[in-house]
Formats: structure tokens, sequence, C-alpha cells
């Protein structure tokens, strides 16, 4: 290998003839020119690859001009300014004028050594020599500049880049960028001079570089980046004018490299001054359709507030809003802020003057390397040709943010061909929209749940989306596959298919005492009906067979049951020390202690006179024809992340349109949100549900009706809240001696409600944790009479009675609990840690439930 330096060497010494250095004049040797004397011919030497007509092009001088020194001298200003060339000379040979030319190598191959921070591909978009071009030693000098630079970016100063070359046949390279990467230049500590009202480790907080800790392998924010210094200038300024301080400023950042060159320190100096609060704000327009007071009472800035610069913009968005509103998509929005450092305050004027109208003359969409465009674009609420609006560019953003295609999404307008035109550049980044998910549970009364599902939200990034659900636990088995088409026909409507079959059986564990086997499919449609509301219309087919698991009882010859005494471990809810044993109907395996010609049957069976009329009537097949349509209103102003606004929907489903079931069941729920503020925001969600027979003669069949728990109501096993049936045992004095909870038998109503407020939990960012408390509250409850069985009671061997109960009321119910997500390297998993407030004894509950899912 050999330097690069030394190619400018070589080519000199291997340069024919004279050499004449830019600006110099051309050498004419053995003769002087005469005058009047003109060029006969030009002749070329010395050039491999390139043409003489290639040559001669570039030239200022042709056969019969005369022999002109300052042509000649632009001449060979122009050869050099090719870059094809590493030496040039003229020489006047008689009447012929001879160039003689040393080309420039080709770039055979670019390769790079030592380099394992960065891999080959991201050097090579960084650099401009490419193979198949042209060697030269600037050309080569500026790479190694803008590799340093990249090498920088990521922390490493200690870089060094040293470019070689191989000589190869017919004037070849290959150039070899040697690197010798160094330690990581970290950060190893970050300190303020100057900053009386927040302590270093504050304002620490509110920039990007961090300093550098163990921990922080996950991040590269504690890397040193001169670029990020400046950034972080302008967060410190929004901090401080977020917190009142008008005069701020960030007198000097410097960044000092430790002696072993491993480490920077760096120092904010900052002046803070004085706190300031709001004085008058005022509205200044005339524009007809606009009124000044109108528009001042639409801003939630206070005379007397505490001035804040974030607020400065927020109202500056919302006159352009209102301005909207009123027909100005064009209005300009100038803030007067003159602050009076005697009172402390800034008066703020805000200023609206229509401005000149813009039109978008083209939508740009990068960054979707899978997503099709016209799958961006019908989410836009511009078009190119409209009028530019600020507003329904805004609207734009949140609904292609909604798709749940993209981590980021960013629109922004740059100048166009003309004064009133503009460009609008939509850039996206993809994140991954298939989803592959487990989830799993754990009881506090009994074991676990387990559950997967193959999701794709954007099939062929056309917007499509598919899902092939199985789950599999000790109480469900469920297959599902659903297809779904965003814009079917082309037309602004939603079509999808579903097809699905599952298995629910609660006998086995005592918790809603049926199994319940449905087959079905169905339709659906969606469309919206102004910018905020869509509604969607369904129609499901579908057959269920219910078998309630009531076990089997012996009959003895005379008519009597055989009650067999045994074990149960099983006794009062979450009290072990209160289990007491007791009996209950049971047979043993040895048949040789049955009595002679006794029967066993089901409990269900017409032979057995004591069965529960009230259950078995529910065990049949039918086939149930439901119709439904949800309206839904959203006004979040956050698809994922909302601080402001509600969403809210209302669905009814009824059934009874052919087929053996008949009802109406309605379902309700709203929400709002509100950012409290930085990193802290709060969620009330209420919702309710009631289902209703058309014949009250019928009832409502046990897997119509309403079941909450789990991920439904935190803090609660699945269907481990509401209406119960209970045995409860009492000794010779009236006293509970034992509670067993039965068949949990679901309600025709319920209502809930639902408050969350995310916290910060002072974890780095890079880490993906968030944190959230959230309380619980509601209740399942209401059965029809024809639903309910009569009490009954049985005497046991011991001397204790049980009677079987049904509760069904609709008792308050409470949990509080912390939530935590993690967006780990393997998908994002959750975790719920809950505490029951309020609950009835025959509630099941669980404290801890976690679920995850990994994306591809």
């Amino acid at each position: 290998m050999r330097s690069v330096f030394a190619v400018s060497m070589m080519s000199l010494a291997a340069a024919l003839g004279s050499t004449l250095a830019p600006g110099s004049a051309p050498t004419a040797n053995a003769q002087d020119v005469q005058p009047g004397e003109t060029i006969r011919s030009i002749l070329v030497e010395g050039n491999q690859r390139i043409e003489d007509r290639t040559v001669q092009s570039y030239l200022l001088v042709e056969p019969g001009d005369p022999f002109d020194s300052e042509r000649i001298d632009l001449s060979l200003k122009t050869l050099f300014a090719t870059g094809l060339f590493a030496d040039a000379s003229f020489e006047k040979s008689g009447p012929d004028l001879i160039v003689r030319v040393v080309e420039n190598p080709i770039i055979n191959r670019v390769i790079f050594e030592g380099n394992r921070a960065l891999d080959d591909d991201k050097l090579r978009e960084e650099i401009q020599v490419a193979p198949r071009g042209i060697f030269t030693a600037a050309r080569v000098q500026a790479d190694v500049q803008r590799i340093l630079e990249l090498y920088r970016q990521s922390g490493r100063f200690a870089v060094t880049v040293e470019p070689q070359y191989k000589p190869l046949e017919q004037n070849r390279v290959d150039l070899v960028f040697v690197m010798n990467e160094g330690p990581v230049t970290g950060v190893r500590a970050i300190n303020f001079i100057g900053n009386e009202e927040y302590s270093d480790r504050r304002l620490r907080s509110e920039i990007v570089t961090r300093q550098s800790r163990w921990w922080r392998f996950f991040s590269s924010n504690d890397n040193y980046d001169p670029g990020r210094l400046e950034y972080d200038r302008e967060l410190l300024r929004q901090f401080y004018q977020n917190n009142g301080y008008y005069d701020f400023r960030v007198v000097s950042a410097v960044a000092d490299l430790t002696p072993d060159q491993e480490d920077f320190y760096i120092t904010y100096t900052v002046e803070e001054g004085d706190q300031y609060n709001l004085g008058d704000i005022k509205v200044e327009t005339e524009l007809d359709k606009l009124n000044a007071d109108a528009l001042r009472a639409t801003l939630s800035m206070k005379k007397g507030d505490l001035f804040r610069g974030d607020q400065i913009e927020n109202s500056i968005d919302t006159l352009t809003y209102a301005a909207g509103i009123a027909g100005y998509a064009f209005v300009d929005i100038t803030p007067d802020l003159r602050p009076n450092p005697d009172t402390n305050t800034v008066d703020v004027t805000f200023g609206i003057d229509e401005g000149p109208r813009v039109y978008v003359e083209r939508i740009n969409i990068v960054g979707n390397t899978r997503t099709l465009d016209r799958v961006i674009r019908r989410e836009l609420r511009v078009s190119e040709g409209d009028a530019f609006n600020r507003v329904l560019l805004d609207r734009s953003r949140n609904r292609v943010r909604a798709l749940g295609y993209f981590k980021e999404v960013e629109i922004t307008e740059n100048p166009g061909s003309k004064p009133d035109r503009t460009v609008v550049d939509v850039a996206v980044q993809e994140q991954p929209t298939g989803e592959l998910s487990f989830a799993a549970g754990y009881s506090s009364v009994d074991a676990f749940l387990f559950d997967v599902s193959v999701s794709e939200r954007n099939l062929r990034g056309r917007g499509q989306s598919v899902i092939a659900r199985v789950s599999a636990s000790q109480r469900q088995q469920y297959v599902d596959l659903r297809f779904r088409e965003p814009r079917f026909l082309d037309r602004n409507l939603a079509a999808g298919i579903d097809i699905f079959s599952s298995r629910s059986d609660f006998g086995d564990i005592g918790l809603g005492g049926f199994t319940s086997d449905t087959v079905g499919a169905g339709f659906n449609l969606g469309f919206p009906l102004t910018e905020n509301t869509n509604l969607g219309l369904r129609y499901r087919l579908q057959s269920d067979s219910l078998d309630l698991n009531l076990g089997q009882v012996v009959i003895n010859p005379d008519g009597s049951r055989t009650v067999i005494t045994v074990e149960n471990d099983n006794g009062t809810p979450d009290d072990p020390s209160d289990d007491t044993s007791f009996d209950r109907i049971a047979f043993p395996s040895d048949g040789d202690l049955l009595p002679a010609d006794a029967l066993i049957v089901e409990s269900c069976s017409p032979l057995y006179l004591a069965r529960d009329f009230a259950a078995c009537r529910q065990e049949r097949s039918e086939i149930s024809s439901i119709v439904g349509y949800t309206f839904n209103w959203d006004r979040r102003n956050d698809p994922i992340e909302p601080t402001g606004g509600f969403d809210m929907s209302f669905s009814q489903d009824v059934a009874g349109l052919g087929g053996d079931v008949q009802y109406l069941r309605t379902e309700a729920s709203a929400a709002t949100y509100k950012g409290v503020f930085k990193g802290v925001r709060a969620s009330v969600r209420l919702s309710g549900g009631y289902i209703m027979p058309f014949n009250e003669d019928d009832g409502i069949r046990i897997n119509n009706r309403f079941f909450r728990g789990g991920s439904s109501f935190r803090g609660f096993d699945v269907a481990g809240l509401g209406p119960r049936e209970i045995f409860r045992t009492v000794d010779a004095d009236g006293n509970t001696v034992g509670l067993r909870r039965g068949r949990a038998l679901g309600g025709k109503a319920y209502y809930q409600g639902t408050a969350e407020l995310t916290l910060p939990n002072f974890l780095p960012e890079e880490y993906g944790i968030d944190t959230a408390l959230f309380v619980e509250a509601g209740s399942v409850g209401r059965l029809d009479d024809i639903d309910v069985r009569e009490p009954s009671a049985f005497v046991n061997n011991d001397g204790t009675a049980t009677a079987q109960l049904y509760k069904y009321g609709m008792g308050l119910r409470a949990s509080a609990g912390l939530s935590v997500g993690w967006d780990s390297p393997f998908g994002p998993i959750r975790f719920d840690f809950s505490h029951i407030l309020r609950k009835e004894e025959y509630d099941r509950t669980e404290t801890f439930r976690f679920s995850t899912s990994t994306r591809f």
C-alpha cells in the first residue's frame, strides 16, 4: 500500500515535458512564437482512456487560431478543473501545439478496514468516491473528513483514518480507508454555572445528553456529539421560558476533552434572570369575520399566570384553528411580547392579519419503505392543488399516526416553484405491523392461562389486516380468522369477514359451571359520518351449544340421594385458615360402595327430581342471527398518547332476525384525557352495558351474559366478580364455618369506571419503561327470575348444613394498583399489580397479571 499523497508525486514524475501549474504561461520549446503565426494542428499525448477529441474539447484554442498565451493558459486551467488529469503541459513544436497529459487513476474498489462501530454500507452512504470514479487526492481527503465527522457523531473523537491505495494495471487503483476507531468518547460530567433556581441534577434531566454510566449500555446519548450540544442549549432555553424566566440565556457551552482523550467535561454557563408573569393579553385583528374578544376568550392564558413559552405557541395554534373555522384558511398571527422589568410581567398582543393564499403544489411521501403511497395519501385531508391549511395538515398527521403503521410521522412545508406554492413533505418511519402475541395470567385462586395470536395490520403494505388467533387455556380454546379491507371497492368504506370457533369450559374449576361450543361467521362494514365520527355495521350467524357441568348424582332405589363426605380445600375466599370440610354430592370410584340398583345420572336428568331447573333449562343448542352497529366519536388531540379531548362509543346488537335467540344488547363507553404536565397524563373512562330479552320467559342464557375480570377489570380473575352460585355451610348454632364458590353466572348489566394516571418513573428513557397508577370501580349483576334457583339446603354427615344460594346483586367492587409496561427487545411486556379495595366474599381475585407480544 502507498500513501495517497504519493500518487501526486508519482504523477508529476511521470509527466512528459515541462509541467505548467495552473496560472503559469505555457512552455514554447525549441523556438519562439512569431507574430501572426497560427496553430496548424493540436496533438494530444499521454492519454490512455480519454480520447483526443475529448481533451481538445476542453481547450479554448483550435487549429487556425493564433498562438495566444492567455488563451492557452486558460485552457490549461480548464483541463485541471475537469479533475480528469493529475498533470498537464503545453509545448509548441513548429506550427503544432502539443498537449501532454497524465490521467488520474480510475478507482477499481473502495475498501474499509478496521471499522467495527460503523458498517461498510453506512460509510459508503457518506463518502463521494466510488468504484469506476476518478481518483483525486482532494476528493479522497474530503471523504476522510466526512468519515471523521461520522465517527465523531457516534462519540468516537480519537478515531484516525488513513487513506491508502494499491496500484493496478491500466491506471487503476484500489482505494483503502484504514481506520483506528479508538474508544467511545463519553461524557464524564455535565456541569452548570450560574443556576440558582434549579439544581444541576434537575437541568441534566431536561437535556438529551447524558453522563456516561455503566447502565446506559442501550443508549448513545452519553456519547459526546457537538450537534447535540446545540440542541441541548435550545432545550434549556425552552425549559426556563416555560417556567417564567423570560430573560434566560445560555452564555456559553464548552466541551473539554480529558487528558486521556476518552471523555468530555461539558460546562454550561447560564443567566437565569427574573421570573415573569403574564400581563395584559390582547388580540387585535381587522378581519370582518373575526371578533377579537371572542378569540381572546378561546385562549387558556390568563393575566397573572406564570409566563410560559409553550403557551404562546399553543395560543397561536388555537387562534389559527379558530380563524380556520371562521373561514380564514390563511392567516398570519404575530405575537408581540413586551416585557416589563419593573413589574416582572410580559404583555402579549396577538396580531391577526389575512395572509397570502398559498396552494399545495406537490405532496411528497418519504420513508415508506413498505407501505404504499396511496395508503398514506387517502388519510390526508389536503390534496395537491388545494389551498394550504395548517389545521387540515395537523388532522392529516393524526390520521396517519392513527393507522399504527409508523413510529414517527412528520409533516413539513417547503417553498414551491412560485411564491404562492408550497411543497408538503410527509416523512414517516415504518414500524413492525405484524405481531406474534403471547399472554399469560396467574390467579390468586388457581392457575395459568396462555394465549397466542398472529396478526398483520398492514398486509403487503396495502393497509389490509389479517388476524389468526389461537387461544388455549384450561378455560378456553379459541380459533379466530379475520380479514379487513379498509377501502372496499376503492371507496371510503371498510369491510371485513370473520370466521371463528370457540370452546369455553368453565366447569373444571367451578368458575363458570358450563361448557359452550360456538361456531360461526360474520361480516362487517364501516364508514365515516363526519371528520370525527364513524358508524360500523355488522352481522353474525353462529351456532351455540351449551352444556352445564353440574356433575352426576347417585339415586338410591328408594328415590333418595347418596351423600358422601369429601374433603374440600377451598373454603372462605382469600382466608385459608377458614377452610372447612363439608359434604357435597359425589360418588366413589369403587362400585361396590354403591347401594344395590342405584342409578348414576347427570344433574340435569329428568330422573333427578331435585335438579336445578333454572340452570338445566339452558342446556340446549341454538342458532343466533345477530345484527348490530357501533357509533364512534373521537375528539382526542392525539390518537396514540392523548393529552386532551375525549372519545366515546355506543353499540347495540339485536338477536332475533331469524334463529332461536332473541335479545337486545346495549353497551356504551366514554373517556376523557388530560395532560397534567410534562410526562404526566390522566384519563377517566366510564362504561356500561345491559342485555334485555324480548321474551322474559326465555331469559338470557349464561353464555350471552356479561362477565368482567382479568384484563377487563384488573384485580379480579376472569369472570371473578358478579353473580355467582355459592354453598354456605353453617353449624348447629347458625355460624358460618365454610364457604365454597360455585359457578359464575354472569349478569344482565354492568357498570365500570377506570381512572389512570401515567407517571414518570425517573428511569433512563432508553429503557422503554412506563408506569401508571390505576383505580377500577364497578360491578356486574342482575338476573331474571327464571334464571334464579330458589335456595336449597341439605344436612351433612357431621351435623352441619349446607345451603345453595344465588348471589346476583350489583354491590360496588373496586381495586387499585400499578401497571408497568416495558418496551423490551423481545416485544412489549406489561405487568399489573393489584390490590383489592372492595369485594364480596365470593369474588375471585388476583394480585398479578402479565402479558407480552413480539412484533415482526
